[in-house]
């Protein structure tokens, strides 16, 4: 038996067996570009397999070394990759900047953030492994643009044809010179190797008269040259690569068809959901943050469980009963957290913080805690698991607490107090999360009319308005 073969064997002990040969088909069977930065939300599509699998299956794929795996930058605009991390503590704190939008962005892990799996070199060599081989549009592809951007080949031929003015290979230490026609148009000369972009706002009236500009492509990534004003006509364009690496520049009309082509995305794995992936914390402990990173989410839906009455419990019943009905009660929680796309943050006696990416699945999987525990109780013919739950949405910081990944923030705090309002086995939620179209229509389908309340909750300022789950 091979290695690779012995991982695969031991793959299936910890994913789904309809997964893993899944994957296994694809590396034995796929493209190279397909092996590249793979978007499991695609792949998952195409194999017709559940997402959370697929995800739990190519996370233990690349624990065991099969793949690796990738946090990547992405630029909003364009959905280039602005910073490709083998893990995300390598994640600045700064800037990073998109020499094709001239902009610059804080890495927000909302959307900004990719997180995609290529195959590990001592498993399948692909061309992708040595980015140099790759042509201009295959290294457009496999290299500079995320795998959310929706690019099949019409799209590539419409990139290269009606797009590009032209583009060219230039080989480290080597001088080169383009002869072009300058249309009345924006024009970008952008390289994607070392990022770098010149603008040229074509105006006025044509020129026959050739007009010269010189570009020079150095080690290190260089801020965008301006924009350069020219007439419509002939252009000298001297190009000199002063790098160790071959550069890619390319001429793009940045007209109507460019923005409509980059325009097009579909799905992908954010760095928020992975954060949010129960099979990522329990596999991936050490790659979470540095003790010092703080990184910004815009939008996260805690749910905050406590178990009511838990110390009378155990007088009332006994530690053994108690703790067996505690671990039962815990059981299935988690099961359900995780089955609903969320993650256990931390349990603190026998309370639970989860997160989710979405309200409407926090709501669910409330309103699944509640049917679980009433289930539990007919088994035993008691009343005694009464679970508190609050459900809160909003901006926070993910960081590194006691050696684990954890959250900070208002958000936080509001949504732990908010479970505090409940003294039943109701589920206590905020406006965020009622004004969610999704959460409406999960309550109506329920029959579930919520109870407008407001509320002081502890440490804050204000009265919050909440609503109640009955």
């Amino acid at each position: 038996m091979t290695d690779t073969q012995a991982q695969f064997s031991l793959l299936k002990q910890t994913a789904d067996p309809a997964v893993v040969d899944a994957i296994r088909n694809l590396v034995e069977k796929g493209e190279d570009h397909e092996l590249n930065r793979i978007n499991v939300l695609d792949f998952s599509k195409q194999v017709g397999l559940a997402e959370e699998q697929v995800i739990s299956g190519f996370l233990h794929a690349s624990r065991l070394g099969l793949f690796d795996l990738s946090w990547n930058v992405l630029c909003p605009g364009c959905g280039g990759v602005l910073g490709a991390h083998s893990t995300l503590k390598s994640l600045r704190p700064d800037d990073y900047h998109c020499g094709l939008c001239a902009c610059g962005y804080e890495a927000s892990v909302d959307e900004q953030v990719e997180v995609a799996f290529t195959v590990s070199p001592r498993v399948r060599r692909i061309a992708a492994h040595d980015p140099n081989s790759l042509s201009v549009w295959e290294y457009y592809q496999q290299i500079f643009w995320s795998s959310g951007v929706d690019f099949d080949k019409e799209a590539f031929a419409t990139l290269a044809d009606e797009v590009t003015l032209d583009t060219l290979e230039l080989p480290a230490g080597e001088k080169a010179v383009l002869s072009l026609h300058l249309p009345k148009q924006f024009i970008i000369i952008f390289e994607p190797v070392t990022h770098s972009a010149q603008f040229i706002d074509v105006q006025g009236e044509p020129t026959r008269e050739r007009q010269q500009l010189s570009l020079a492509y150095n080690k290190t990534p260089t801020p965008t040259g301006g924009t350069r004003i020219m007439r419509p006509g002939p252009l000298r364009l001297s190009l000199d690569n002063q790098a160790d690496v071959r550069v890619l520049p390319s001429v793009f009309v940045a007209g109507d068809a460019m923005h409509e082509l980059i325009g097009k995305r579909k799905p992908f794995l954010t760095a928020k959901r992975m954060l949010s992936n129960q099979t990522f914390r329990d596999v991936f402990k050490a790659d979470n943050l540095n003790v010092d990173q703080r990184l910004k989410i815009t939008s996260l839906t805690f749910l905050f469980t406590d178990l009511k009455g838990s110390t009378a419990l155990y007088e009332r019943v006994g530690d053994l009963a108690a703790f067996d009905l505690v671990r039962a009660h815990f059981h299935a929680l988690l099961e359900i957290i995780a089955s609903e796309k969320g993650a256990v943050v931390k349990t603190i006696g026998d309370a639970v913080m989860a997160t989710f990416i979405r309200p409407e699945h926090a709501i669910v999987a409330g309103l699944r805690m509640r049917a679980a525990m009433d289930a539990l109780n007919a088994q035993r013919g008691t009343n005694d698991l009464v679970v508190k739950i609050g459900i809160h949405e909003g901006p926070c910081l993910a960081v590194m607490l006691n050696e684990r990944q954890d959250y900070f923030g208002q958000t936080v705090n509001i949504a732990a107090r908010v479970q505090g309002l409940s003294t039943s086995q109701a589920i206590h939620i905020t406006g965020p999360i009622i004004e969610v179209p999704e959460v409406t229509a999960i309550l109506e389908r329920e029959a579930i009319t919520p109870i407008q309340k407001q509320a002081a909750l502890r440490g804050i300022a204000d009265k919050v308005m909440v609503y109640e789950i009955p």
